[in-house]
């Protein structure tokens, strides 16, 4: 007998949340003198209960750019270099100013981060031309309603209260923005009801009570003498690039887990070289365009790797890039990141990150920021070898 087809609730195709729990018909359509556009970051376009695209909804003309790097955005680019009207920073701090006290008389774009905290702030630190906008904040009169995520002060708001209070001011009549309230409401005390309808959380007190296991490195990197780490830098475009041309390699590392042996190559590109690409590999464009012919990067794995071997990588990238180019297509593929993840039981963030909580000082292990991610992938799969104990 066919089993049948599960049945999936219906979706809202303006906000894409189940129907049954959409607000859109509570959304108030406003059309502010002030205009709105919203930098999220891309963790945060993930999240259900997230408030930034709720609030753009709500006024018109308002945009949402997502990414980590948006300088170079068209919205953003146009919003910051529109003649008729400044763009300023939503932000709080010490050397920003109090947009109920001293307001900006002139129209204004106001542009508004979308994030965690850490999130927010390494998107200002990603984007310069952000970070130097004129900065506003605001002194709300309540602590926030946004009772199903956890804000770090009492004085922080989530982005729709921050919007909605911000435009109170500047408009000159916070009546009408107390209306993007009612659906931002209505959101938590659906999310509240549910969670009381679900009961309390799962008892784990049995789980925690299980002894718990030996750590040891996944079978495939237990002998390092077959296990190859790789790092690669690309010549890559920015997504928006008029002319923009696919990702390709253009410099290659590797290194056996136990050190005897080292690769190192510069490959010369195909495609034109993109804006960055030599603040990002840190190789000068003479080395670049001087390397090797892209042939002899498949020669030069084919004598490195041995029968047995296993890549190890932080990340799919480098192996994708490696595979596209023909290079170890039939050799097995490790990702160090999930690794690292039960190895901390924790998300591991950046392998930067690892190193510093591990005390790591990684060596170098080749020229350009490859030498620099290679040498610290190593120290990172060697201390990945020991017991956790010995963190």
């Amino acid at each position: 007998m066919i089993p049948a087809a599960p049945a999936y609730r219906p979706l809202c195709e303006r906000c894409l949340r189940p129907a049954k729990v959409c607000v859109c018909d509570r959304l108030p359509s406003l059309a502010p003198r002030t205009r709105v556009l919203v930098l999220q970051h891309p963790r945060e376009r993930r999240v259900a209960i997230g408030t930034a695209a709720m609030a753009a909804r709500c006024l018109a003309g308002a945009s949402v750019v997502v990414g980590t790097q948006v300088d170079d955005h068209p919205t953003v680019v146009a919003a910051l270099r529109d003649p008729t009207r400044r763009a300023v920073l939503l932000w709080p701090g010490p050397d920003a100013v109090d947009v109920a006290t001293a307001p900006p008389t002139d129209p204004v774009t106001l542009v508004v981060v979308d994030g965690t905290w850490s999130t927010a702030k390494k998107l200002l630190t990603l984007n310069p031309a952000v970070a130097a906008l004129p900065r506003y904040r605001i002194a709300p009169a309540q602590p926030s309603e946004y009772r199903i995520r956890r804000e770090p002060r009492a004085e922080c708001l989530s982005t729709l209260e921050a919007i909605a209070n911000a435009l109170g001011v500047l408009e000159g009549d916070p009546a009408p923005y107390r209306a993007m309230m009612t659906p931002f409401r209505a959101m938590i005390d659906t999310q509240l009801d549910y969670q009381r309808r679900v009961g309390k959380p799962r008892d784990k007190s049995r789980l925690m009570r299980r002894v718990k296991p030996v750590w040891a490195l996944p079978p495939a990197l237990r002998d390092p003498s077959r296990v190859v780490l790789v790092a690669v830098e690309s010549n890559a475009w920015p997504i928006d690039a008029k002319d923009r041309h696919p990702d390709e390699l253009v410099h290659a590392l590797a290194v056996r887990g136990d050190g005897s042996a080292r690769l190192d190559l510069v490959v010369r590109p195909t495609h034109p070289l993109a804006p960055s690409v030599t603040s990002h590999t840190r190789l000068a464009a003479d080395v670049l365009l001087a390397g090797a012919p892209r042939d002899a990067l498949r020669s030069a794995f084919a004598d490195f790797l041995r029968p047995g071997d296993t890549l190890a990588s932080w990340g799919t990238y480098a192996a994708d890039l490696l595979h596209g180019e023909g290079v170890a297509t039939d050799v097995p593929v490790v990702n160090l990141r999930p690794v690292t993840a039960n190895f901390l039981k924790a998300s591991p963030s950046s392998m930067e990150r690892c190193l510093a909580r591990l005390g790591l000082e990684p060596p170098v292990l080749g020229i350009g920021r490859g030498g620099l991610r290679l040498g610290s992938m190593f120290a990172l799969y060697q201390r990945l070898g020991l017991p956790r104990s010995a963190s």
